[in-house]
């Protein structure tokens, strides 16, 4: 492995990422010096890349838009990090095929199992990436949250329909395919060969505030958001879930 001097990622700790980079920022505190090697599934126009890269690491980034890799390019020369950031088109479907096994440190698949077609060999893929030792950061929307925000909003056709499919999806129409609860992320992820370490909620109450509450006090909102994130039952209403788990060494 590569050993070359690096920052810690600074990247904005707003209520969407606050409680995932303060679990990344304790993967990366476990290399010191090191230039880890990332791949970011899904990862758009290079939200966590770029900080990553900001920070030393060589970072690759799946997405099937080509509009998102193109933004993803013109982002990562504007942070003077073009050379630790590569971009390649494809989807979470096809990532087996995308990447050699056992070739990453640290992968992250944010926003991906919600769509695919199947999610098993995704997470197999996912695992089959990573080094032994390797860890998988992975976000996922949460089915309880969808449930509580559509009776809230009065669409309890909807609700109900999302509590009783097995996927948690209220139907056609839906955007997403699925949404989990903390049993069945784990779950998933265990039987692709990763040992879950941690599991947080993401946005506990962020989706829940008027806007005007969370913009007035946004580092009281972030800093009740990482007290909340790990603690059932709060965690287990969050919008997503964040699930932190290791390839056994």
């Amino acid at each position: 492995m590569e050993r070359t001097p690096v920052r810690p990622a600074a990247a904005p700790a707003g209520p969407r990422t606050a409680v995932i980079w303060s679990v990344l920022h304790g993967e990366l505190g476990r290399h010191p010096g090191r230039s880890l090697t990332v791949l970011d599934v899904g990862g758009g126009t290079g939200g966590f890349a770029v900080p990553l890269a900001q920070a030393g690491h060589q970072v690759t980034v799946i997405d099937a838009s080509p509009d998102a890799l193109a933004a993803l390019t013109r982002r990562a020369a504007e942070a003077g990090v073009a050379d630790r950031i590569r971009g390649r088109q494809g989807d979470g479907d096809a990532l087996a095929g995308l990447v050699e096994p056992a070739s990453v440190d640290l992968v992250l698949c944010h926003a991906v199992l919600e769509f695919v077609d199947d999610p098993a060999p995704v997470a197999s893929a996912l695992a089959g990436a990573l080094r032994p030792g390797g860890a998988a950061s992975v976000l996922v929307a949460g089915r309880a949250a969808a449930v509580l925000g559509r009776a809230m909003n009065g669409h309890l056709d909807l609700a109900a329909a999302l509590a009783a499919d097995p996927a948690g999806s209220a139907g056609p129409r839906d955007t997403l395919r699925r949404r989990f609860d903390v049993e069945a992320a784990a779950a998933l992820l265990a039987a692709a060969g990763l040992t879950v370490e941690e599991i947080h909620g993401v946005r506990v109450l962020a989706g829940l505030l008027p806007a005007a509450v969370a913009d007035s006090q946004l580092a009281a909102l972030v800093e009740l958001e990482r007290t909340l994130a790990d603690r059932p039952p709060w965690r287990d209403i969050a919008a997503q879930l964040h699930l932190f788990a290791r390839r056994p060494a």
